[in-house]
């Protein structure tokens, strides 16, 4: 190898490839986001908001939509893996973006986790004689050998996921519809919340949020897509609206068929319904599907996570012989993707309900901490422009202030227990912060965004230190 390949080498194993486009980048966020997951907490959050699950799918779509506005504010300014982490680092600085990404990474870390103890529970029920946790752990290994052979396979598994996950919500939304108990006037009865039950509707929307982190794992391919500026705030845009279209139109044609809510057990309200529309048989269907389904969206939120921490490993904020380097012949971050499975082999010992509470917190914190940075970011830092306009202020400031104030809205509503799990991990993200700043001298290193192993040119709407608009 000559003196040149050499020094290259070490560059390499610290760039990922531009290998996706736009189609492949809204399916895996709509792999992520799992549309089937609309089964997962139908019966809970039904519960909550007393029957108006529908209306708060769509309390829970228009504050995402605000929120993955901001998101692709901020992709056209810093196309580059590290999501919230990113932005918030490269706007309010190092220590800021470091905790961003800390909290934001308790809801990626356990989200495998979860996905692998569902595969679990419903392969056990179908085949008692296999333990749980060895149902997960199988999945779990599956998930991990198609992640390290890279992104572009993975984007071909989540085609066929989504394939036959739309063919499940095609049959059962036809089916429910013929088998509707609500008269016409009735329809859109669950919809329409009572004077009083606004509180119960952001409660339940506060735990639907989770759904939508699709948006946030298409922001962490930024370094893996073609022409970054445009494909990725396009499939963060579609990957929301499609997503929240398809969730509230499940919730809405399970109120048509179970108007009375009345399940057996609200954690299998979704194979209830299933059985109620179509019998034993689309019941039996929708259990494969939703394996595959939980398959699906352990393996785009695995990659996705392993994508953060690499960016992270990367600027030295983890070690970077563990994490900030790729694997030279598959060109994926393989020590972020086996502390990701170590992380999610808690599924063998932990009971769904104890892994549900250490997720939300940290998906909405961050959320406000990237409107927060649209409008530092594009109203008073670099990438303001000479003369703020109506249109800047309407996108800058008034669309971002308003998801920022939507989302510290439902954060407030999480559970008791969801804030104090997640304000623990807080804690322990400030002391490791302090111990690798030497309690906070030194300033966190920089993120730096690379295409191609240059640094990007500031985007068509950004302005130079000097002022002037590129």
């Amino acid at each position: 190898m000559s003196s040149s390949e050499t020094e290259k080498a070490p560059q390499q194993t610290r760039q990922l490839t531009r290998v996706l486009r736009l189609p492949a980048i809204v399916l895996f966020g709509l792999t992520y986001m799992s549309p089937v997951a609309v089964f997962t907490t139908y019966g809970i959050v039904n519960d909550e908001t007393a029957g108006h699950l529908p209306a708060a799918y769509v309390l829970a779509l228009g504050v995402m939509m605000l929120t993955a506005h901001s998101y692709g504010r901020m992709v056209r300014s810093f196309p580059a893996a590290g999501s919230a982490y990113k932005y918030s680092q490269k706007v309010f600085g190092g220590h800021v973006g470091f905790l961003t990404g800390w909290t934001l990474m308790l809801d990626y870390l356990f989200l495998p986790m979860v996905s692998f103890l569902l595969a679990g529970i419903y392969l056990h029920a179908q085949f008692p004689g296999v333990p749980q946790g060895v149902w997960s752990v199988l999945v779990l290994l599956v998930v991990l050998v198609f992640n390290v052979l890279g992104v572009k396979f993975v984007s071909r598994i989540t085609a066929i996921v989504m394939g036959v996950t739309a063919l499940l919500l095609i049959t059962f939304v036809t089916l429910g519809g013929i088998e509707s108990q609500v008269s016409a006037g009735d329809a859109l009865q669950s919809f329409v919340p009572e004077s009083g039950q606004w509180s119960l509707l952001a409660g339940g929307a506060a735990i639907l949020a989770l759904s939508f982190l699709g948006f946030d794992a298409v922001s962490t391919l930024a370094e893996e897509a073609h022409n970054p500026r445009r494909t990725i705030p396009l499939g963060i845009i579609l990957t929301t609206a499609i997503g929240g279209g398809l969730f509230i139109l499940v919730a809405w044609v399970g109120s048509l068929v179970r108007p009375d809510n009345d399940f057996t057990n609200p954690d299998s309200a979704g194979a209830e319904l299933m059985e109620t529309v179509g019998g034993s048989a689309l019941s039996g269907a929708f259990t494969a599907v939703y394996v595959l389904g939980c398959f699906g969206s352990a393996m785009v939120s695995q990659a996705s996570v392993s994508r953060i921490i690499f960016s992270m490993g990367r600027d030295g904020l983890l070690p970077r012989r563990l994490f900030g380097r790729l694997n030279p012949r598959f060109g994926t971050p393989v020590g972020a993707l086996l502390a990701v499975s170590a992380v999610a082999l808690l599924s063998t010992v932990l009971t769904l309900d104890q892994a549900v509470v250490m997720i939300n917190f940290g998906a909405l914190a961050a959320f406000s901490m990237v409107n927060l940075s649209v409008i530092k970011h594009y109203l008073f830092g670099r990438g303001r422009k000479s003369r703020l306009g109506a249109r800047s202020l309407l996108i800058n400031g008034l669309l971002p202030g308003l998801g920022f104030a939507s989302t510290v809205w439902l954060w407030t509503s999480l559970t008791g227990d969801t804030f104090v799990v997640g304000l623990l991990w807080m804690a322990v993200g400030v002391i490791l912060l302090a111990v690798s700043t030497r309690f906070f001298t030194r300033k966190p290193p920089e993120l730096h965004m690379e295409e191609g192993g240059e640094e990007l040119a500031p985007g068509p709407e950004e302005i130079t230190p000097g002022g002037t608009k590129v």
